[in-house]
């Protein structure tokens, strides 16, 4: 096989482990990867004019971007979210772009969990009280805020891949699940938002960030909200006013709140949230998992060989299915 004349270059915008570049290793023959970090600028543009196929995380990918890739015909999202990316510029100038929808969902939903109950069980501040030696005998005051998952309703906001599997591991833990989504699907659990906030003891973010649900989570819909009751979110940040939820947080009038995502990342170092103890930040990795890497690589490399042998792609966003490589291709830059 002549490797330069069938090979795709293939720009992978993320720090790769070791296991992750083995994993891919033995597809070398036809796809010549390039690893960049998302925050080495220089070698992304260095990179960009080359590449064929982007592999795309997080740092956003905007419509200068993509007319310096000049030769890319495929943008694919390593995940489901796709709001990182310029769609519209991406479908004028003819590159395909694909996302993963459900790859990441087992990941997200246990760190979803994992907010919840690091929340409900006050983990951070125990962990910092027992590391400054005060342990035995505890804060008498975790018997009256401490809770069970079991003893909770959790509010779904939307139902998708990842929010039903938290429900299902809600329901094995013995919580109550409620859910709402753009209508009424019929199911018992489903409430319109106002109620679903009144009701729940845990409210939980599961949506897209769209021009419809931005600021979704504003000072009224956390007003709503149970005296005492946690809001986790694991979707995008910007559907959550931080403003308020930082008022909210303060004034005592909800318990905490489990987040991973924020309206502007990375968190800047000024961010109140980052001051609350009643708060536990992690940096948009509840995805992050080895086992996520490795869906995530099956479905990119999939996308890849049908790329190259001009088969339908799985998961286009934007209508382009048969994306075509330059017929004159120039000769990449070593």
């Amino acid at each position: 096989m002549d490797r330069e004349a069938v090979a795709l270059r293939v720009l992978a915008h993320y720090a790769a482990g070791p296991k992750a570049v083995d994993f891919v290793a033995p597809q070398s023959e036809w796809l010549d990867i390039r690893y960049c970090a998302e925050d080495d600028n220089a070698t992304f543009y260095r990179e960009l004019p080359d590449a064929e196929v982007i592999w795309h995380v997080l740092r956003p990918i905007t419509a200068d971007d993509l007319v310096k890739a000049r030769r890319c015909v495929l943008v694919h999202k390593m995940g489901a979210g796709v709001n990182t990316i310029d769609v519209e510029a991406a479908t004028e100038l003819g590159i395909a772009v694909a996302n993963m929808p459900g790859a990441n969902s087992p990941s997200v939903a246990e760190g979803t969990v994992l907010l919840m109950l690091a929340i409900l069980r006050r983990l951070t501040e125990l962990d910092r009280a027992t590391r400054a030696g005060r342990g035995w005998p505890s804060d008498p005051s975790l018997g009256e805020t401490v809770r069970d998952i079991g003893g909770c309703t959790v509010g779904l906001i939307g139902y998708g891949n990842v929010a039903k599997r938290v429900a299902r591991i809600v329901e094995a833990m013995d919580g109550q699940v409620l859910h709402t989504s753009t209508r009424d699907d019929g199911h018992p659990g489903w409430r319109p938002l106002p109620d679903l906030l009144a009701a729940s003891d845990i409210v939980s973010l599961h949506l897209p960030l769209t021009s419809a649900s931005a600021g979704m989570i504003d000072r009224a819909a956390l007003e709503r909200m149970k005296p005492g009751a946690v809001l986790v979110n694991t979707s995008r940040g910007a559907i959550v006013d931080e403003g308020a939820l930082v008022d909210a947080l303060r004034d005592g009038d909800l318990a905490g709140a489990g987040l991973d995502v924020f309206a502007t990342e990375p968190v800047a170092a000024d961010n109140p949230l980052l001051e609350l103890d009643n708060v536990v930040l992690t940096p948009h990795v509840t995805w992050y998992t080895a086992d996520t890497m490795q869906r995530y690589l099956e479905h990119a490399v999939d996308n890849c060989r049908r790329l190259l042998d001009g088969r339908e792609l799985a998961n286009a966003v934007n209508g382009i299915v048969f994306p075509n490589r330059p017929v004159n291709r120039e000769t990449p830059s070593q």
